[in-house]
Formats: structure tokens, sequence, C-alpha cells
């Protein structure tokens, strides 16, 4: 089987009494290039720092998220404001998600 190559169709306009020929070439697929489908280094919009420093951003926040958790009480009957109101859920904590989101906004705007 050989393969045909397509018919150039010519379109004729006309466009303030002046005749325009045009011709008019059929699209081709571009999966069947090989050397297209391969992504190039040059195509990625992050570099492998930029994953990096998004990776220790997500376990910043994901780590402020496991320092807020807790705050059972030993009974039932005692309420102790230490275990509820304490550093590391008031202050530590949002400390190190707000840091984890900055380090994710650096890693997105870093060159």
């Amino acid at each position: 089987m050989s393969k045909k190559s397509p018919k150039k169709k010519i379109v004729i306009e006309k466009k303030n009494e002046k005749t325009i020929k045009k011709s008019i070439t059929p699209t081709v697929s571009r999966a069947s290039r090989s050397k297209d489908a391969v992504l190039e280094k040059d195509n990625l919009i992050f570099g492998k720092q930029n994953y990096i420093l998004m990776g220790v951003g997500a376990a910043l926040v994901a780590l402020g998220m496991l320092l807020m958790t807790g705050g059972n009480m030993p009974s039932p009957d005692v309420w102790d404001e230490d275990i509820i109101y304490g550093f590391r859920r008031t202050v530590l904590a949002p400390f190190t998600i707000l840091a984890g989101l900055i380090v994710e906004i650096f890693a997105i705007f870093k060159d």
C-alpha cells in the first residue's frame, strides 16, 4: 500500500474587488510523530527543586495539622485549659502551617 499525498485545495476569495488565491493543505495528525510526543526538559513548567520545595511545604502543612490534633481530657469530670489552649495548638501549629504555605508560594514562583 502506498500512501497518496493529499491534494491541495485552492480557495478563491474576493475582497475589495481583488482576487486572492490561497492554497489549503489538509491537517496531519501529530500523534504519529514520536519525537513530538516525547516531553522535553525545556517544556516542563517546574524543575526538580520546585517539586522538592512543594513537597517540603506540603509536609509542613501536614505537620501543623498533626500538631493541632488531640485535646482529650484524662477524665470527663476535669477541665484542663492547658491541654486545649496550650502553646503547641495555639502558636506552634498555626505558625507551622503558615510556614508551609509560604514555602509552597515560594516553590511556585521560584524560577
